[in-house]
């Protein structure tokens, strides 16, 4: 306590006396608190998780399993085939003449390339445009109630057998559309490019979508705040920040056209055609694997390995083109938080 001051004497100092608390005594009750486990790993295991665990590794391994099983299932054959006849490499891939199953057999596969690579570029022109317009319209000017009714009905357009596609493109679009604007009769390589794009416009169009959509929105409020209009935000904000989905949607849509086989057989031919003419009836590769496939061709002889020896050169320029598209996906991938 403060000392007192008497009232008119001279003021002294004033001194203050720290007081130290009163000790405390320990007793035999006064234990520390318990020491809690931090360790996060579960006590019990739970055998549920591990099974998921497993069954998810298992659905993985089935696909790696079996691209490893059509390696193993093409390279045999192909390899005898280039072992036990007489057909060279160059002749192969530089021959302009296919013809494996006539008695003077020719083995050159350029013209089922070039017939591949011709139906496959109408389709993506066809493709691209059309899918990609629908995914910004959908994605960016679209209303919700719009895109619930229109996307779905897109999504259809990819159920459709592609064997109606066929006849589709053989019947109506080469006997009512193509014939009588460019005079074209019968088989040809672009009513089956065009047919082919419209199967493969609802890949494009919904991945690209979804690449779309997941671009964040504040980056389109940032543009429309400084006085972009919306056909600038689509073009220069949305569609830059969701290239790596779009990339991987084309790719993918690439790849699909490529593998397809009953459009391309019922509407652009069964005869090997080294043409650049859209006009003129080509086979591809699809198309010759199924015709001799389902043909009277002995197992083992040289007719029956060449279906191997092009469905090996398919699948390296499918697994070239999907290398390409991871490359280019991770080069342009956005990531936001």
């Amino acid at each position: 306590m403060p000392p007192s001051r008497t009232r008119g004497a001279a003021a002294l100092p004033i001194t203050y006396k720290r007081l130290d608390p009163a000790p405390v005594t320990a007793t035999l009750t006064d234990r520390p608190p318990p020491r809690r486990d931090t360790n996060l790993r579960q006590v019990r295991p739970r055998y549920g998780e591990l099974v998921i665990r497993g069954l998810l590794f298992l659905a993985a391994l089935v696909s790696v399993l079996t691209t490893i099983g059509i390696v193993f299932s093409l390279v045999p054959p192909t390899i005898s085939f280039f072992s036990e006849s007489e057909v060279t490499a160059r002749e192969f891939f530089t021959g302009t003449d296919w013809a494996p199953l006539f008695a003077n057999a020719k083995f050159g596969v350029l013209p089922l390339v070039t017939g591949t690579l011709m139906v496959t570029g109408i389709a993506i022109l066809v493709a691209i445009p059309l899918g990609l317009g629908a995914a910004v319209y959908l994605s960016e000017y679209a209303r919700p109630r719009a895109r619930k009714i229109l996307k779905p009905i897109l999504e259809v357009l990819a159920g459709i057998p592609t064997v109606v596609l066929g006849f589709f493109a053989l019947e109506f679009l080469t006997g009512v559309i193509l014939g009588p604007l460019f005079g074209i009769r019968g088989f040809n390589a672009l009513s089956a490019g065009i047919v082919m794009g419209i199967m493969i416009i609802p890949t494009i169009a919904s991945l690209s979508e979804d690449a779309m959509s997941a671009v964040p929105r504040s980056l389109r409020e940032g543009a429309y705040a400084l006085g972009s209009t919306k056909r600038q935000v689509a073009s220069l904000v949305v569609f830059p920040a969701a290239l790596s989905g779009i990339v991987a949607a084309i790719v993918l849509g690439i790849s699909r056209a490529i593998g397809e086989t009953m459009i391309v057989a019922i509407a652009a031919g069964q005869t090997p055609n080294l043409s650049f003419n859209p006009t003129e009836g080509m086979q591809t590769m699809t198309s010759f694997i199924a015709s001799a496939g389902i043909g009277d061709v002995p197992v083992g002889s040289i007719g029956y390995e060449t279906i191997f020896a092009v469905g090996s050169l398919l699948f390296v320029i499918t697994l070239a083109m999907n290398a390409v598209s991871i490359r280019l996906v991770r080069k342009y991938r956005e990531v936001y938080e």
